[in-house]
C-alpha cells in the first residue's frame, strides 16, 4: 500500500474538489472585482456624472459582495465535503494497515502510534484545504487580476505581475525553508508528548509506588518545551511570510500610484489601477501559511509512510487452503524472530492431538509469546513447519486460522464499559443466556449475579473494578464466546497470587472442555494436574 493510494481522492472526492476549486476562484475573483468596482464608482461619483452613468457599476458592486459570500460558502462546502470523505478513507486504510502489523509488527509506543493515526492522519485535511486549494485559487486569480490590470496599464501591469511572483514563489520558498525543521518538529513532538502522556497515565500507581513521578513529570515538561519551542519557531517563519507579502502588494500599490500619476489616467482609471492590487493581498494571504502548513504535512507524511513502508510480519499465501476441520497441532524445527533481529525461539517437535493438551514453559525471554505468535498467523516463522490438521499454517488464510485459534494473554484489555459489552466483543449476535452462560464457564456467573447491575455492570478503565483475577476470568469468558477450537493461554497467572493462579488454570481447563489447550507459562508448578506433554524453552536456544 502506498502513500499516494489512500491521499489521493477518488472519482467523487475529485468532483466535489473541483467544485471548491471553482467557487474558490470566483469567490476570490470577486472580491478583486468588488474592489475595483468600489474604486471606480467612488472616483466616477465625485464628479457627480449623471445617475444612470453609475448604476451599472452600482449593481456590480451588489452583485460581486453577494457572489463573494455564496461562492465562499460552496467552495467551504465542498471543499471539506470531499476533505473529509478522505480523511475517513485515509483512517479507515490506515487502520487496515495497522491491523496487519499488529502486534509483532509495531515497534512504535502506544502514544506515538495513536499520534499517527489521529493527528498525522488529519494532515490530510491540511494538505488539501490549506495546502492545495489555497495556491491553486490564488493563482489562478492573481494572474487573471495581473492581466486586467496590464490591459488597462501594461507597466503597472508588468510591475504588478513581478510581485506578484515575488509573493507566490519566493516568499512561500522563503517561509518553507524558515519552517521546514520546525514543522516536522512539531510532527515528531506531538507524538512525543502523546507517548509520555499515555505510559504515564497507565503506569501512574508504580510511578507512585516507586517514587518516579518527579523524573517521569521532568522528561514530560522537556519534551513538551522541545513541542512549544518548535512551535513559536514556526509561528515566527509565518509572521516573517505575511509581513513579506505585504511588503510585496504594498510595494506594488505605490508604484502604480507613481506610474499612474506620470501617465496623466483619468481619475477613476487611476483608482482602478492602484487600489485593485490590494484585493491581491487577501487572495495571496494564505500562499505563506499554506507552504509553512506544508512543512508540516510533509513531516505527517514521512511519519505515515513508515507505519506503510514496514513489512508485514506474517503474509498470506494467493491461494490458501481452506481451513481442515482436524484442530491437531505438529510443530517441527521452528525458528522465528522478528525483523531483522536474531532468532528468539528454537523448539524441536510439538505434537498435541485434537482435544489434547500441552504445557510449554520455559524462563521470561525463551521465546514462549513469540511462539504464540507465530500460532496465530501473527509472525511468519524463519525455518520449520507448523501444521494445523496436516496443512502448513502459511497455506491457510490467516483470518481463518485465527477464528479457529484463540489466544488469552497475561494483559488482555478489557474496556471501559459494562461487563455486556465486553463480552459482547467476541459473539456480537449472543443472547444474555449465551453470555451467562459463557460467565458460568469461566467461574465467574455468581460474582457477577451478586452485582447490583449484573451485566451491565460497568468494569472501569482496563477493568479497574475488577482484581486481576476476575478479569482474566471475564477475558477468557470473552474467548469462551468466540468458539475456538484451539485455545492458546499465554502466561494467564501472570500477576496472580499462588491459590487464586492454581485455581485459575483448573477453572480455565475445566471450562476448555474438548478444546485443544496450549499452556504457555513460567510457573509450571501452578499447573493443577499432570499435562500429557511438556515442552521446555530456554534462553540458550537463542541465535
Amino acid at each position: 500500500m502506498s502513500l499516494s493510494s489512500i491521499v489521493l481522492p477518488d472519482r467523487r472526492a475529485a468532483g466535489w474538489l473541483l467544485v471548491a476549486l471553482t467557487s474558490g476562484v470566483l469567490a476570490s475573483g470577486s472580491s478583486v472585482a468588488l474592489l475595483a468596482t468600489s474604486a471606480w464608482l467612488i472616483s466616477a461619483a465625485a464628479a457627480q456624472p449623471p445617475v444612470l452613468v453609475l448604476m451599472v457599476a452600482i449593481v456590480a458592486v451588489r452583485a460581486f459582495g453577494i457572489g463573494r459570500g455564496l461562492f465562499r460558502y460552496v467552495q467551504r462546502l465542498a471543499g471539506h465535503d470531499a476533505a473529509y470523505r478522505l480523511l475517513a478513507r485515509t483512517r479507515a486504510r490506515m487502520t487496515d494497515r495497522l491491523e496487519e502489523l499488529a502486534p509483532v509488527g509495531l515497534d512504535l509506543r502506544r502514544g506515538d502510534l495513536l499520534a499517527r493515526l489521529l493527528l498525522d492522519v488529519d494532515c490530510v485535511l491540511d494538505l488539501w484545504l490549506r495546502v492545495v486549494l489555497p495556491v491553486v485559487v490564488a493563482a489562478v486569480t492573481a494572474t487573471a487580476t495581473v492581466a486586467l490590470i496590464g490591459a488597462l496599464q501594461p507597466v503597472i501591469g508588468v510591475q504588478v505581475g513581478f510581485a506578484v511572483l515575488v509573493a507566490c514563489i519566493m516568499v512561500p520558498w522563503l517561509t518553507a525553508a524558515t519552517a521546514r525543521h520546525a514543522e516536522r518538529s512539531i510532527a515528531k513532538g506531538r507524538g512525543e508528548v502523546a507517548a509520555r502522556a499515555s505510559e504515564s497515565l497507565q503506569s501512574a500507581a508504580d510511578l507512585v509506588a516507586f517514587g518516579a513521578v518527579d523524573d517521569v513529570i521532568c522528561a514530560f515538561a522537556d519534551a513538551d518545551v522541545r513541542l512549544a519551542a518548535a512551535e513559536r519557531r514556526s509561528a515566527w517563519s509565518a509572521g516573517l511570510g505575511n509581513a513579506l507579502l505585504v511588503l510585496c502588494v504594498g510595494g506594488a500599490t505605490v508604484s502604480g500610484l507613481v506610474v499612474g500619476s506620470r501617465s496623466h489616467l483619468a481619475g477613476p482609471t487611476l483608482a482602478v489601477l492602484v487600489l485593485t492590487p490590494l484585493a491581491l493581498l487577501d487572495v495571496l494571504g494564505e500562499i505563506p501559511l499554506a507552504a509553512q502548513i506544508a512543512a508540516r504535512v510533509r513531516g505527517s507524511l514521512d511519519r505515515l509512510r513508515e507505519v506503510l513502508a514496514a513489512p508485514r510480519p506474517a503474509t498470506g499465501p494467493a491461494s490458501p487452503h481452506a481451513l481442515p476441520r482436524d484442530r491437531s497441532l505438529r510443530v517441527h524445527g521452528l525458528r522465528a524472530g522478528y525483523g531483522d533481529g536474531p532468532d528468539v525461539l528454537q523448539v524441536g517437535d510439538i505434537d498435541v492431538p485434537e482435544g489434547g493438551r500441552v504445557l510449554i514453559t520455559g524462563p521470561s525471554g525463551s521465546g514462549k509469546s513469540t511462539l504464540a505468535a507465530v500460532l496465530l498467523r501473527l509472525l511468519d516463522p524463519r525455518a520449520g513447519e507448523v501444521n494445523l490438521g496436516g496443512f502448513d499454517l502459511t497455506q491457510l488464510d490467516s483470518e481463518k486460522v485465527r477464528s479457529a485459534i484463540g489466544l488469552l494473554t497475561q494483559d488482555c484489555y478489557v474496556f471501559d464499559t459494562s461487563i455486556r459489552e465486553n463480552l459482547l466483543l467476541a459473539c456480537p449476535d449472543a443472547s444474555d443466556l449465551q453470555l451467562w452462560n459463557a460467565l458460568h464457564r469461566a467461574r465467574l456467573g455468581d460474582f457477577v449475579e451478586r452485582l447490583p447491575r449484573q451485566l451491565g455492570t460497568m468494569v472501569g478503565e482496563h477493568g479497574a473494578r475488577l482484581s486481576g483475577g476476575e478479569r482474566q476470568r471475564l477475558a477468557f469468558a470473552r474467548l469462551l464466546l468466540a468458539r475456538h477450537d484451539v485455545l492458546i493461554l499465554d502466561e494467564p497467572t501472570e500477576h496472580l497470587d499462588e491459590e487464586t493462579a492454581r485455581a485459575l488454570l483448573m477453572d480455565l481447563f475445566g471450562a476448555a472442555g474438548s478444546r485443544t489447550v496450549v499452556l504457555l507459562t513460567h510457573r509450571p508448578e501452578l499447573v493443577p494436574y499432570p499435562l500429557p506433554q511438556i515442552v521446555r524453552l530456554s534462553r540458550r536456544t537463542q541465535c
